[in-house]
């Protein structure tokens, strides 16, 4: 961000230095000096319609291993496909990873702003924030739209990441409002997400392990585009394969198109024997 937006140095400390020195938070620095630069906020507008392109569906799922997160990659606006690659799973940080849902231009914002934010926290408190505090400040950001949540402007994400201090993989969702839960074991958010959880309902086993967890994730997400139209499934044409990021103790990364790629055509190719997925065992 452009230092001329701001008020000049001088000899003594200025306005935006002053500000600066009274917040580890780098949301709340720029709504002090230059509030219009935040992607949310709680202005009026016009009231969301088909005009505003809307993200769906993540799944996440805890393993035996640490967390994985998956997303579709379908964008609409209302009955139309306004994107068919939109990413919707990204590394928030070393440890931790977030998934958009709703209103995709003001949900891929937060996400470049909540990453922004646990760097600028790092850098002025010289150690990272913990996994319960990355969620919580997650929380007040979307509180912080709430405005044009009540307008139809909704951003509910995903988050999880690895907790150093529990050794294992944790599991937030939010609502509208700001508020955060911790999910057990798996959780979903967006239009299909009612179908994704009913397939991870039958699918889940808490000792995934992480390859485990990518082709039950798939599965899922698979379930949820055959029932909902606003969630993408696999696009084998154009090869476009969901977004799969798994973190661990050794960090987080991004699952490699090509291994997504493979435990797909596995799954389209079971469902060619049975279209509504694998059977559970009771």
């Amino acid at each position: 961000m452009s230092t001329s937006l701001f008020l000049p140095p001088s000899g003594r400390p200025s306005a935006l230095e002053r500000a600066a020195a009274d917040t580890s938070s780098f949301t709340e620095f720029v709504a002090r000096v230059q509030p219009a630069l935040l992607p949310v906020g709680g202005g009026s507008g016009p009231t969301a319609d088909a005009l505003a392109p809307r993200a769906t569906t993540i799944v996440a799922l805890t393993t035996a291993e640490g967390v994985v997160m998956a997303g579709d990659r379908r964008a609409t606006m209302g009955s139309m496909i306004a994107q068919r690659d939109i990413q919707k799973v990204y590394p928030a940080d070393e440890f931790s990873a977030i998934g958009i849902a709703g209103s995709a231009g003001l949900a891929v914002d937060l996400v470049k702003l909540f990453r922004v934010e646990l760097e600028h926290y790092e850098k002025i408190e010289g150690a990272p924030l913990t996994l319960d505090g990355k969620a919580n400040r997650l929380a007040a950001m979307i509180r912080g739209n709430l405005g044009l949540a009540l307008q139809g402007f909704v951003v509910v994400p995903l988050f999880a990441g690895w907790d150093e201090q529990s050794a294992r993989g944790r599991i937030f969702s939010y609502d509208a409002t700001g508020g955060c839960y911790e999910e057990t074991g798996f959780s979903s958010v967006g239009s299909g997400s009612v179908f994704a959880r009913g397939a991870l309902k039958k699918l889940y086993r808490p000792d995934f392990n992480t390859a485990k967890a990518v082709q039950a994730a798939v599965q899922a997400l698979f379930d949820a585009a055959d029932d909902d139209s606003a969630t993408g499934g696999p696009d084998l044409a154009r090869r476009i394969f969901p977004v799969v990021i798994a973190v661990t103790a050794s960090g987080a990364r991004q699952i490699p198109e090509a291994e997504v790629a493979k435990v797909t055509d596995k799954v389209v190719a079971s469902r060619q024997r049975r279209p509504d997925g694998p059977e559970a065992k009771l």
